[in-house]
């Protein structure tokens, strides 16, 4: 879930001819002095621009309410009231989104359950706000339609697609210890989706734990087959939004708005899926098909961080540092300062 679309502000100097005349006129201090109060003349409107009137979303192309919000332009009439606008900045994947949170890059973002984890553990500065309903068959583990593979048990001793530290790594783990095996009995092969993808179709994988909508992708181009997903009960595939920590702790009004217009329109999307399907599938340069099949596996329906939630992403870390793919524990808790009783 195409390289970040930011936009790089850099300050012309002033031309040579004039610093040599200043110097030459030895009024260096003045210069300097001149120069600082305008780099803090700037830093200061910029900053009051990015924290008090701008609100910017880091998104996904495969995120596809974000996508759909973008093209409607609903959260843009919602702000305006509270004096702010919107600037969508898009990121290849759920790491360079939280990577540019981080680094102060945009305000918000929309990831899966995994790549917080691995930005806790690094030391990132956010906040989980709010998640998306349960989606656990919108990521499977796929086999070729003709594969002689019926059961997750006949998995051990395979060579299995993923990528690595993702939700679908949680996702094999846990169906594998349903079915009686270790991570260890199987041959991880780490790719990311373009590359999976085609180990998988090429035969040099005999199975690919992925998500949608390249899932649903694989399935209608291939014929790929299910051969487990999250059901029943073993994996949730939460959404997670995320803020960084300040922002949303200054700006609450401009969060539930962000909410509330996600609510709006992600009932609107399942309420009228083949529109929402036809805006969406150009954007995000996949057939109606595919984009409608993903849609119906996800749900939108933004709500605050419960305890019971933050507890499950919790499982998750401890067995991602079980797996040594972080270098410490992390208490998902230390990021959930709007978590509800």
């Amino acid at each position: 879930m195409n390289p970040v679309s930011t936009e790089d502000i850099a300050l012309d100097a002033p031309p040579r001819p004039l610093w040599r005349g200043l110097i030459e006129l030895s009024i260096s201090v003045v210069v300097v002095a001149a120069i600082a109060l305008i780099v803090g003349f700037i830093t200061a409107t910029s900053a009051h621009a990015q924290g008090k009137g701008e609100l910017r979303i880091g998104y996904q192309k495969s995120a596809s309410l974000f996508v759909l919000q973008k093209a409607q332009g609903t959260l843009e009439k919602r702000l305006a009231p509270l004096g702010f606008s919107v600037k969508w900045v898009e990121f290849p994947a759920g790491p360079q989104l939280l990577e540019g949170l981080n680094v102060g890059a945009v305000d918000v973002g929309h990831v899966g359950e995994a790549p917080p984890i691995f930005a806790q553990a690094a030391g990132a500065k956010f906040v989980y706000i709010g998640y998306d309903p349960a989606a656990p068959r919108a990521e499977a583990i796929l086999v070729t339609k003709d594969s002689p593979i019926r059961s997750v048990a006949e998995l051990k001793g395979k060579k299995v697609a993923l990528n690595k530290g993702s939700n679908v790594h949680y996702l094999l783990v846990r169906q594998l210890e349903k079915h009686g095996l270790k991570f260890s009995d199987i041959q991880p092969v780490y790719l990311a989706p373009a590359d999976g993808r085609a180990a998988f179709e090429s035969r040099n994988v005999d199975a690919w734990a992925i998500w949608d909508p390249f899932q649903a992708a694989a399935e209608k181009a291939t014929g790929a087959r299910v051969l487990a997903d999250g059901t029943p009960g073993v994996v949730n595939n939460h959404l997670y939004y995320l803020g960084e920590r300040e922002f949303a702790a200054k700006n609450p009004k401009v969060i539930q708005a962000l909410f509330e217009d996600s609510v709006e329109q992600g009932i609107w999307l399942k309420k009228n899926l083949s529109q929402a399907t036809e805006i969406i599938a150009p954007l995000q340069g996949l057939p109606v098909d595919v984009v409608e099949l993903a849609l119906r596996r996800y749900e939108f329906n933004v709500k605050p961080i419960t305890r019971e939630v933050a507890g499950e992403q919790q499982k998750i870390a401890d067995t991602f540092f079980e797996l040594k793919l972080i270098p410490k524990p992390i208490k998902v808790s230390d990021a959930v300062v709007l978590a509800q009783p």
